[in-house]
């Protein structure tokens, strides 16, 4: 087993309330087909979009950022450009969440360190939802 396949593991069997950073109020787009997926899964999904309209995605309260949300966070799962996931992961850190995962695409290697140092597991450029699929057909 690799030192990353152990990591995933280990994340996933940790995590129950997942904060979805850039979860979309819209069916098409990913990181709605992500949560909902996690949500089938039995994970507690909490939406976070600074920019959303809607106060509520997926029958969920949304919340403008990490800090506003009022309950533990386990993983922090990003769907945002690379270019703004250092003060995600600040936030992360301040909330004490215990994992971020930053999605397909979402790189930050810099931002990985500071997460890493403050004690928390990391996963990037990979897709939470092939990852647990992966594990539940195996």
């Amino acid at each position: 087993m690799t030192e990353a396949h152990d990591t995933i593991g280990r994340m996933l069997d940790g995590t129950r309330t997942i904060a979805v950073v850039g979860l979309s109020p819209s069916p098409n787009r990913p990181s709605n087909g992500v949560a909902a997926y996690l949500q089938r899964q039995g994970f507690r999904v909490i939406p976070v979009n600074p920019n959303v309209d809607p106060d509520e995605i997926l029958g969920e309260r949304a919340y403008p950022d990490l800090a506003s949300v009022p309950e533990p966070i386990d993983l922090v799962n990003i769907f945002r450009r690379s270019e703004f996931i250092g003060p995600v992961v600040a936030q992360a850190i301040e909330i004490g969440a215990k994992y971020v995962w930053m999605q397909d695409g979402v790189i930050d290697a810099d931002a990985a360190e500071v997460a890493r140092s403050a004690g928390l597991l990391v996963v990037m450029n990979d897709c939470i939802f092939r990852q647990h699929r992966s594990r539940s057909i195996a």
